[in-house]
This record gives structure tokens, C-alpha cells and sequence, in this order.
């Protein structure tokens, strides 16, 4: 079996752990005869996968008690519009733009209410994270918004924005699981699964107790209501029960590997790997400002679009996927998200010093 090295930003690389105890159990999930595929979303075999699965989440995140995990469908861009149909009681809400994702989820927002776009680091192409210790949090304002992570464009809040008392949500898609995190701080912090933590298909929700009520906007379709999620404990419809098995497997290895902070530090090792050949390298240059760096993904370029095709190229033929960078960006991308083993950052480094020689 040979394996490459995935650098894909999503759906991405998995624990090689998880996929062969998945595949182990393909045909026969203990005992019971059948694929988790195949059971209904109703057994006690499933009951057993999704309370396992909340409480080791809980456990790792340390999710106090007066909030809610929901695992959901739609992706993290169902949640776009989820957020204000249920919270946008005033309907005003403040987004801060620092990137394409941040950008979607407000246009989205604007469907159902005023959205102030209260700090943005387009004029920079994202390459940044704008200050926001005093932003212009409007009065009336039912939330504030950020995207913590940006996938695109390898920058990430390493301080939650100042939202002078206002509610925080968050989209952690690329940073969910990558480090210690305050639940408390967050209103809703949610993300799509399929960056860091499991198969495309599923998102995670963890949102405050009080936050989820009857009062939301009217046309508001059952299916994107907080509330009927919650009280079914997730079980309304038939929930992605394939996704939130892999996610529960993820869960534990992470649990086996340490915890968050065991993740955090071996994802900072990994990146600093990375950053630090390009900060010397007289052919590579990372794109973004370096206190905002991510340790997720890191995108970089030779300055040479020609070059940066055959370096993709070449990477791809040695076995290393998925490096070409977001279509509105260019240049290189390496995703490192947890299931990134470090040998995998080290032979990319070896590839790039190589190359950069051959085409120096």
C-alpha cells in the first residue's frame, strides 16, 4: 500500500489508525453484522456511536454543560444561514472579513438583516488579520462574526476579537480540534468536519443553551432550527451516522495522542518546520503577515506563476497531493492538519530545498 503525502485543505488527510479500524469494522461493526453504513440511525449500536462521540468531544474541548453539541448536514455554508435565521432578533449583526468564507457568510446574512462589516483585511488580499481590540460594535447588534481560521488564505485569530460584551460566533472549520480552545468565550463556534476531524458531511455545532429557542425568523424552515436539532439530540432526521462514526474514531485518537494540547504542540512543530525553510529560502515565500500566521495551512509562492505550475507538477509526480493554491490566490498551499504526520512536513521541506536548488 503505498500512501502520499495529502495536502489537501478539505476534505483532507485522516489518522492512518482511524481508517484501518474503520476498515476493519466495514463488514461487520461489532458483532452486529452489518456497516455503520448500513444500521439505522434509530439502533442502540448507533446510540452508543453518537453519545460516545458528544461525550469524548465534550471531554476534549472541555464544553461546559450549558451547551449543546449538534452534529448536522448542510457544511459549514448551511450554517451561513442558520446562524441569523435563529440569533438575528434585532436584525442587525457585525461581521469582520478576513476572507472568502467570512465574505460568504455575510452576503448570506444580508438576506435577513443589516450586516456591518466591521473590519476586513481585503485591501491586502487577506494576507493579514486586522486589529480588533476596538472595533465599531454596532448597539444593536445580535452577534459578532469571525472565521478563525481562513483556509484560503493561511491566516488565523490568535486573539479573539474585543466584541465589547457582544456574542461571538465563530466558523473553526480549519482550526476545530488543532489546539486548546475556551468554549466560553463563543456564543456558536462551529465547523465542517472534513478539514480536520472526519469524512465531508458533517458539521459540528456547539452553541450556548440560551441561544436556542422557538423565536426565530418567521419562514424559518424546521430543518434549520436549532431548537428541533437540540431537542432531538441531533437525531430529527437521519443524521450523516457514517461521519459522526469516523469523527467519533478521531475523537479518541486524539484523546490517545495526548489531548489539545499534545495536538497543539505537535502542530506547532510541523508548522514551524515549514515556515521556517521558507523565511530562509531564496526561491519560496510565505504570503501572509507573520504574527497571523496558521498553523493549518501555510500558502507560499515563487513570485513566478510558470514556476509555481511546474513545482506543483513535480511535487505531485514525488507524492505529494493536493499543493496547488486556492484558485483566487495562486502559487502553493500545504494544508497540515493534525493527521499530517510530521515525516510528511519534513520530505516536503527535502522536495522544496531540491527543487529550489534545480531551479535556482
Amino acid at each position: 500500500m503505498k500512501r502520499v503525502y495529502n495536502f489537501s485543505a478539505g476534505p483532507a488527510v485522516l489518522p492512518v489508525e482511524v481508517l484501518k479500524e474503520a476498515a476493519e469494522e466495514m463488514l461487520d461493526y461489532k458483532g452486529t453484522g452489518m456497516s455503520v453504513m448500513e444500521m439505522s440511525h434509530r439502533s442502540k449500536a448507533f446510540e452508543e456511536i453518537i453519545t460516545e462521540a458528544e461525550k469524548d468531544l465534550r471531554e476534549l474541548m472541555n464544553i461546559p454543560d450549558n451547551y449543546k453539541v449538534l452534529f448536522l448536514q448542510g457544511g459549514a455554508s448551511q450554517q451561513f444561514a442558520m446562524i441569523p435565521m435563529n440569533l438575528m432578533k434585532n436584525k442587525v449583526a457585525d461581521y469582520i472579513i478576513t476572507g472568502q468564507w467570512a465574505k460568504k457568510a455575510a452576503a448570506e446574512a444580508e438576506k435577513y438583516g443589516k450586516v456591518n462589516r466591521i473590519a476586513s483585511s481585503a485591501d491586502k488580499t487577506f494576507s493579514y488579520i486586522p486589529d480588533c481590540s476596538d472595533l465599531p460594535i454596532s448597539e444593536d447588534a445580535d452577534y459578532v462574526y469571525i472565521c478563525e481560521n481562513n483556509t484560503i488564505y493561511g491566516t488565523k485569530f490568535h486573539e479573539l476579537p474585543n466584541t465589547k460584551g457582544k456574542l461571538l460566533v465563530a466558523d473553526v472549520s480549519s482550526c476545530f480540534l488543532s489546539e486548546p480552545v475556551d468554549v466560553t468565550k463563543y456564543g456558536i463556534i462551529y465547523g465542517g468536519v472534513q478539514k480536520n476531524i472526519g469524512p465531508a458531511g458533517t458539521v459540528i455545532v456547539i452553541i450556548r443553551e440560551d441561544l436556542i429557542t422557538e423565536d426565530v425568523l418567521p419562514g424559518t424552515p424546521t430543518m434549520l432550527q436549532y431548537k428541533i436539532h437540540a431537542d432531538a439530540k441531533s437525531l430529527y432526521n437521519t443524521p450523516p451516522a457514517y461521519g459522526i462514526y469516523i469523527c467519533g474514531k478521531v475523537f479518541k485518537w486524539i484523546k490517545n495522542m495526548g489531548g489539545l494540547e499534545a495536538m497543539k504542540e505537535r502542530n506547532e512543530k510541523k508548522a514551524k518546520l515549514l515556515y521556517d525553510f521558507l523565511d530562509q529560502s531564496k526561491l519560496f515565500k510565505g504570503t501572509v503577515e507573520k504574527k497571523d500566521r496558521s498553523l493549518m495551512n501555510v500558502p507560499f509562492v515563487t513570485g513566478n506563476e510558470e514556476l509555481d505550475a511546474k513545482f506543483v507538477k513535480e511535487a505531485k509526480a514525488a507524492g505529494f497531493e493536493n499543493l496547488k493554491g486556492h484558485r483566487t490566490v495562486g502559487g502553493m498551499r500545504a494544508s497540515i492538519y493534525n493527521a499530517m504526520p510530521y515525516e510528511g512536513v519534513e520530505a516536503l521541506v527535502a522536495f522544496m530545498k531540491e527543487f529550489e536548488e534545480a531551479n535556482a
